[in-house]
């Protein structure tokens, strides 16, 4: 069943519907079940406190689980900005920064880059001037904060509760960022967070569904320029490798699973969750669609 058909469910259909099979159309390196071997904790190679799978102080796998991960190149360059009470090992954007280490920097705030001069930046954020990356890419849509989709070169993510987030949001350094939001998406994080609802993503999840908006929003964008060139007989946009580099060579529209390695660790880590619990009885999943 595709994402349309889906939201035309009710509630209760459309959650037992993607809860039957969450990561069923995600193609995720099948090493994730090897860490189920993995039973003894470790030395992390830098600081040397006991970890199990990595060190979320360090952002770097054991040397029992390097061997395991895959590493993939992402088109974008993600920040993310933890509030200083965020548990650094409850957090998913760890996951983010050990599997993408060229591309995800991690910064605890306030300690932050001054994003303000910089060309090229986003921020993921659902202020009310926010639009959807292919709202940005559709000139029917009228978007003030409309940036040319081809330009992005890095997205900012804010990793803290919704009323954190809003102090780090009036921080000038990032304030004037065009802001962003993702397509609707049910998370399948176990861990509950008060008043809000299954929309609300976890950091990988969100940066996982932003790469799968980004590369839909690129490809109609190059798709649209060459059949303007190919109509007007004029050169269209002119397209650097590195852009071309970013999306793969087909025209098809179809997400192409590039980046479903992401979850390696939120699959691996949805096990254990359901192993201890049953899906039922866990808080997160209850949450309200709305």
């Amino acid at each position: 069943m595709n994402p349309r058909e889906l939201y035309k469910l009710n509630e209760e259909t459309l959650r037992a519907e993607v809860d039957r099979n969450p990561f069923g159309s995600f193609k995720i390196n099948n090493n994730w079940k090897r860490l189920e071997d993995i039973e003894e904790r470790s030395p992390c190679s830098k600081c040397h406190k006991s970890r199990k799978y990595f060190c979320y102080t360090c952002c770097l796998p054991l040397e029992n689980v390097k061997l395991l991960l895959p590493q993939i190149s992402l088109p974008l360059k993600i920040d993310i900005i933890k509030h200083c009470r965020e548990i650094d090992g409850k957090s998913t954007a760890i996951h983010a920064a050990i599997i993408a280490p060229e591309d995800v920097t991690i910064y605890t705030y306030p300690d932050i880059p001054d994003y303000s001069t910089e060309p090229g930046v986003i921020l993921i954020y659902p202020n009310k001037s926010a639009v959807s990356l292919e709202d940005c890419v559709d000139p029917s849509k009228n978007c003030s904060e409309r940036l040319r989709i081809h330009e992005i070169k890095k997205a900012v993510f804010i990793d803290s509760t919704w009323n954190q987030s809003k102090g780090i949001y009036k921080d000038s350094r990032i304030q004037s960022l065009p802001c962003f939001v993702l397509r609707s998406r049910i998370s399948q994080f176990w861990r509950h967070q008060r008043g809000s609802p299954r929309w609300y993503l976890a950091t990988i999840e969100a940066i996982h569904q932003l790469l799968i908006d980004y590369q839909a929003a690129l490809k109609l964008h190059l798709n649209k320029e060459k059949t303007k060139s190919e109509d007007s007989g004029q050169p269209g946009l002119t397209v650097t490798d590195s852009t071309l580099n970013r999306v793969s060579c087909d025209d098809s529209l179809v997400y192409d699973n590039a980046y479903d390695d992401l979850l390696f660790f939120f699959r691996f880590m949805y096990e254990k969750i359901h192993q201890l619990y049953d899906h039922e009885s866990l808080r997160s999943y209850k949450r309200p669609l709305t």
